[in-house]
């Protein structure tokens, strides 16, 4: 019989290893080298199954002889769902969700499990991390009822994929991929070779069955995906469920789509009744903001193809700190600092002497350069006490030179502020220009070159120079 190979992974990066090492040379992670013994018997190699399509051997075929089924996607009840899956679920594909405990994936799954059941037809739940009898507790509680829908605590692979061959469901849920195992690795449940190993059977059922598949996976205290990057490659679909837990509000974030639009976000609020629709969140996001409060700015940003309206708060407090703190809750930190140095050089406003504190409302996390400028009219509201008008909303990208620079989809999110009553929108000039499309009734938009004319128009002038003064 040959040797077994015998080689050293990383649970956290994947990497290989010739021999065992108290740290990953790659990652610098303590503690994650797990050994990992492949067999090399003939007989368990060829128990492995061959890779099929449509449950017959592979053949090359001509673009144009290629039909496609009647049902290209099914029907998913959740339309925010179905924004971030591109339209709904395609048959033979798989979808990866992700997310920090306790944030709702399972809840959102046996939400989708029951609705699909009801209305597509039979979906199987796996679940490594509960009972069927815990299960059946959170669906009553979530008033979920489908005849069609059914539950096993299983985190074998080869008796998971029995059941599938036994019930032949449209739809497949295990929840969580890090608990299970397949008998052709020796590793432990969650390391890196049976992370891969079962989502590659997985992958390769998807596809020969034509069944949807939704893995649940756990992540790292870095927030990404526990297990080896290759994880995400092999899946068709990648969902970030993130929120902050004292929030009631949660967003499913999609960052890898076949089949779709990537970044795109849906929203949903956590209620006792579990996960349901935000349809406008915009309104959902503003719904509590002080309109004559100082350092509060709208900013319209963009989430995949969907603009949004949020609430933007600074707080800029005198420090006797030589070192005075600079916190970001929801932004960029080094974007808050090149921010706070552009205020300071290019605007003449003195923050050497100020804690700075910025904080995105909703829990919402924005990325994008656009929210540059609303942050810097925050932060300026803040320190010299100055509300903005609380119909002007904002949108700009700031330069090292105080300069404001073209966003995209600029149309969009002023169609997007004038739907929620807002009047004004300052813009830069060059975005102005690069889409010249009529605005929508009622609305004007305020093109500026600077940083310093926008200020001038988000703070009464008078006012402003008299706070300069003060």
């Amino acid at each position: 019989m040959p040797k077994p190979i015998t080689y050293y992974l990383c649970d956290n990066c994947g990497k290989r290893l010739a021999a065992y090492m108290g740290i990953c040379p790659q990652c610098k992670e303590y503690g994650t080298i797990q050994k990992v013994v492949e067999s090399r018997d003939p007989e368990v190699v060829s128990k492995r199954p061959t890779p099929t399509v449509g449950g017959v051997a592979t053949t090359p075929q001509r673009l144009g002889d290629i039909v496609l089924g009647q049902d290209q996607r099914y029907e998913v009840p959740s339309a925010e769902l179905a924004r971030v899956l591109g339209g709904g679920i395609v048959p033979g594909s798989i979808t990866l969700i992700a997310g920090d405990p306790g944030i709702g994936k399972s809840t959102l799954m046996i939400q989708l499990a029951a609705a699909l059941a009801t209305s597509l037809g039979t979906v199987l739940y796996v679940s490594g991390e509960e009972s069927a009898r815990q299960i059946k507790m959170r669906a009553d509680r979530l008033n979920l009822a489908a005849d069609a829908l059914f539950l096993v605590t299983e985190t074998r692979l080869e008796t998971i994929l029995e059941h599938v061959q036994t019930i032949n469901p449209l739809i497949l849920i295990v929840d969580s991929i890090q608990t299970t195992f397949s008998d052709d690795k020796s590793s432990a449940a969650g390391t890196v070779s049976q992370v891969r190993e079962c989502a590659a059977r997985l992958q390769m059922l998807a596809k020969s069955a034509g069944i949807g598949i939704f893995l649940v996976g756990h992540v790292t205290k870095e927030g990404t995906i526990a297990g080896p990057r290759v994880l995400e490659h092999i899946v068709d679909t990648v969902l970030y469920l993130e929120g902050d837990p004292f929030h009631t509000y949660r967003l499913l974030r999609s960052v890898k789509n076949r089949f779709g639009a990537t970044n795109e976000v849906g929203v949903f609020e956590m209620r006792g009744s579990g996960l349901t629709d935000v349809l406008n969140p915009s309104e959902a996001f503003l719904a509590e903001r002080m309109v004559n409060a100082s350092g509060s700015a709208v900013l319209v940003t963009m989430e995949g193809t969907r603009p949004l309206l949020v609430e933007v708060q600074a707080l800029a407090s005198q420090t006797n700190n030589p070192n005075p703190r600079r916190t970001a809750n929801g932004v960029d930190f080094n974007r808050l600092q090149l921010l706070t140095a552009v205020l300071t050089r290019r605007v003449g406003i003195r923050l050497a002497d100020q804690d700075v504190f910025v904080n995105v409302i909703g829990g919402l996390t924005v990325e994008e350069p656009a929210a540059d400028l609303a942050v810097a009219v925050a932060i300026a509201s803040s320190v010299w006490d100055i509300p903005i008008p609380a119909d002007l909303a904002i949108v700009g990208e700031v330069g090292l030179s105080g300069e404001l620079r073209t966003v995209s989809q600029l149309n969009a999110r002023v169609r997007e502020a004038a739907k929620l009553g807002f009047k004004r929108v300052i813009v830069s000039k060059a975005a102005r220009r690069s889409e010249p499309e009529s605005i929508p009734e009622g609305m004007q938009m305020l093109a500026v070159r600077t940083l310093r004319e926008a200020l001038a128009l988000a703070l009464p002038r008078d006012k402003a120079d008299k706070a300069k003064d003060n």
